[in-house]
């Protein structure tokens, strides 16, 4: 009894701080209740027994990405003054694309006989002595350790490409020549001067 309780308040809970990110006008109120999402999610991860889930959940999500977003938003310094509801042309299209990803989420979450079919044919029995994050790890690290491997490359590629892409040349900065400065003998910054008494020195 208690614990359908505490899964229905994360699941309410899911759903209303999901719908306040789609309706709150401000950015910064929207991530708020995006990382009051996060934390709702995890919950029923934890409901369900899979704790390694939510504790990644929580420290990826909530710990770098959602916080980094908050940080970006915080920078922009957008006017909620500005922010009004107006519709654009790719308002139809993204109703079209949201209808479409609603169906996909109810097909997905009804008992179909297919579903439950392919569910125990993908699903790997899980000894009774075995923690959920050993489980991941076996399969993660043993069976797909090639894929994760790949996943790793991809997102690498990635970073790579982002940093490429925003990399900017400016030449009315000072820069640093790194060269020069290892390269550089004490004779070069340093000069011994004799400094007369009560008299001062030339720069």
């Amino acid at each position: 009894m208690g614990e359908s309780i505490l899964y229905l308040v994360f699941v309410f809970g899911l759903l209303g701080s999901a719908t306040g990110v789609v309706l709150m006008r401000t950015p910064i109120h929207s991530l708020l209740l995006l990382i009051m999402t996060f934390f709702n999610a995890a919950g029923l991860f934890l409901v369900w027994g899979a704790e390694f889930l939510a504790m990644m959940l929580v420290i990826v999500y909530v710990g770098a990405v959602a916080v980094l977003f908050l940080f970006v938003v915080m920078m922009m310094d957008v006017d909620p003054k500005q922010l009004k509801f107006e519709f654009s042309a790719y308002t139809g299209f993204s109703a079209i694309l949201a209808f479409i990803l609603f169906v996909e989420l109810v097909i997905a979450v009804l008992p179909w006989k297919t579903w439950e079919r392919a569910t125990d044919i993908i699903a790997f029995p899980i000894p009774q002595m075995l923690t959920n994050t050993h489980a991941i790890g076996n399969y993660l690290y043993t069976q797909y350790f090639y894929i994760f491997q790949l996943s790793g490359l991809l997102l690498l590629l990635a970073m790579i490409g982002a940093i490429l892409l925003t990399l900017r040349t400016r030449s009315n900065i000072i820069q640093q020549n790194p060269k020069q400065q290892v390269n550089r003998e004490p004779s070069d910054t340093l000069r011994m001067a004799k400094v007369p008494f009560r008299e001062g020195v030339d720069v």
